[in-house]
């Protein structure tokens, strides 16, 4: 038996957007520890004889602190050989995954890393929203909206002032704050669009514009976990075309 951790990205929700080399690990797996985010479905994989443990994290509902998931990785690695621990989206992505393969390593266990699809562009693509587009936005930003401290990092202030697209996970309980950001940097009228539960059969979205997506997302009760996009790129989706540019072709 040799101790060994996997990370494993499980993709944004959708349990057939993980990898064939992350269900390999899973169906390898002694242990198994894994996220709130990550589809239940692909605990299906896993051997009748692995030891399989929920450490969902999730906003205001932390079953375990992270430095216990962190301790638990590394007491199933010494005591039954290969942990695999399957995160939402990507492990690298906002998934603290570096901390967890630091304190690993410190113990001398082996480490391996599967990427996942992250939310942050799997559930844009999946909507056919271009992150990216050589006539419209030539990069992108991915940014938090869910900081230790509590706080907008102050990069988000940054990706408002450029033509960037940017994508925000873990903000709507920021999104007064975020709306605020992008309209001081004259972006009001910038296309924007919240999905909910991205790339799942709970899905739920909305698409707007920056100066009236807070009435919407009122009137939707639309909440985490969601991804928002904000960026011209918004504007080549359909439901954004319906709502604004035959509204002004009316006018």
């Amino acid at each position: 038996m040799q101790a060994k951790l996997t990370l494993v990205g499980a993709g944004p929700g959708d349990a057939e957007l993980i990898t064939l080399k992350g269900i390999k690990a899973l169906q390898k797996a002694d242990v198994v520890l894994y996220d709130a985010l990550a589809n239940h479905s692909l605990l299906e994989y896993v051997s009748d004889n692995a030891i399989v443990v929920n450490v969902g994290k999730r906003k205001g509902q932390h079953s375990y602190a992270q430095f216990e998931i962190n301790e638990m990785i590394v007491e199933y690695a010494l005591k039954f050989g290969h942990v695999v621990r399957l995160k939402g989206g990507d492990p690298f992505v906002f998934g603290r995954g570096y901390e967890e393969l630091e304190y690993a390593r410190a113990f001398g266990i082996e480490t391996e890393v599967i990427p996942g699809v992250s939310s942050s562009v799997g559930v844009a693509g999946v909507n056919q929203i271009p992150i990216t587009h050589r006539d419209i936005a030539r990069s992108f930003w991915v940014v938090t909206g869910h900081t230790s401290d509590g706080l907008l990092p102050n990069d988000l202030k940054l990706a408002a002032q450029s033509s960037a697209t940017v994508v925000i996970l873990m903000g709507m309980s920021k999104l007064d704050e975020i709306v605020a950001i992008f309209s001081e940097n004259g972006k009001k009228d910038t296309p924007i669009a919240i999905i909910q539960h991205g790339t799942t059969q709970k899905q739920k979205s909305i698409y707007g514009q920056v100066n009236d997506i807070q009435a919407k997302v009122n009137e939707s009760g639309i909440s985490n976990p969601a991804v928002i996009i904000i960026g011209e790129v918004v504007s080549l989706h359909p439901q954004y075309v319906e709502a604004y540019v035959e509204n002004l072709v009316i006018e």
